[in-house]
């Protein structure tokens, strides 16, 4: 079966007395379209054939109602995101990223550094907010999800990333749960994004650099674009955020595209 970004394909089927009631469920952040009516009542068999899960079929053990059935489909197909905030200048990057993460596609974590919130207190007067149902996490436990490989997140963004978060991370310096969760990422080739806001550069940052861009991660400065004439600051930070979007897939209109034509 062919899949695509954002959607995944499941089938149905209850197995009683030889026969096989089925439908086709499709998935797009949101929950089923195009569902037919099928017997649910009975012991369901979900095969799941999208190959981003990676789970085989196996019967359950409980006959499910096809709400509960419908809701385990959609939570299976929501985008995992652990967003990290260092101690560096620039927390409206990190509240804006958080501001258009849309919680119907993505599974928000939120972890911050040791300095973060001073710099929260001093740049965002109102505080960082979080999307609803986000989770936060405690710098120092090693409890959360994804200190291991065995449940890491599908993205981790690090944004803004202080030069001293990234140095420790291009050597594999994890004493916290920032640190672990970015080098989990990392050794299981899921997807790191580092935000850093720093200039000028010296050798050591460069090198650093190199090293994380070697091991797969994704380096993209806070630098904004201006081509589209930004009004507010607001608008500047978020041509930075929009690529950081466009680098986990999801969907957003912070900004429009070059030469795109209008609509």
């Amino acid at each position: 079966m062919r899949t695509e970004p954002n959607r995944r394909a499941f089938f149905l089927k209850s197995e009683a007395r030889g026969g096989v009631a089925g439908c086709k469920l499709q998935v797009e952040g949101s929950p089923a379209t195009n569902l037919q009516p099928a017997t649910f009542n009975l012991q369901l068999t979900v095969a799941l054939e999208a190959a981003a899960l990676k789970r085989p079929s196996k019967p359950l053990a409980q006959p499910l109602s096809p709400a509960i059935v419908l809701l385990r489909l959609y939570n299976d197909s929501r985008l995992r995101i652990l967003v990290a905030i260092t101690g560096a200048s620039g927390a409206l990057y990190a509240q804006r990223l958080l501001d258009n993460l849309d919680t119907a596609q993505c599974e928000i974590h939120v972890v911050l550094s040791a300095y973060a919130q001073v710099v929260i207190g001093e740049e965002l007067p109102g505080g960082l907010r979080l999307p609803p149902g986000t989770r936060s996490h405690n710098l120092k436990s090693m409890n959360a999800p994804f200190a291991s490989g065995s449940n890491a997140p599908e993205a981790m963004v690090i944004i803004p990333c202080s030069m001293g978060t990234l140095g420790r991370i291009a050597h594999g310096y994890s004493e916290d749960v920032l640190l672990r969760a970015a080098d989990v990422v990392l050794k299981e080739r899921k997807k790191l994004i580092l935000v850093p806001r720093e200039t000028p550069l010296n050798l050591i940052h460069i090198k650093n650099f190199e090293l994380l861009a070697q091991a797969g991660a994704t380096i993209l400065p806070a630098n904004p674009s201006f081509y589209m004439r930004p009004q507010t600051v607001e608008q500047v930070v978020d041509s930075v955020v929009a690529r950081v979007l466009d680098h986990l897939g999801q969907a957003h209109r912070l900004v429009g595209r070059w030469r795109e034509e209008a609509e």
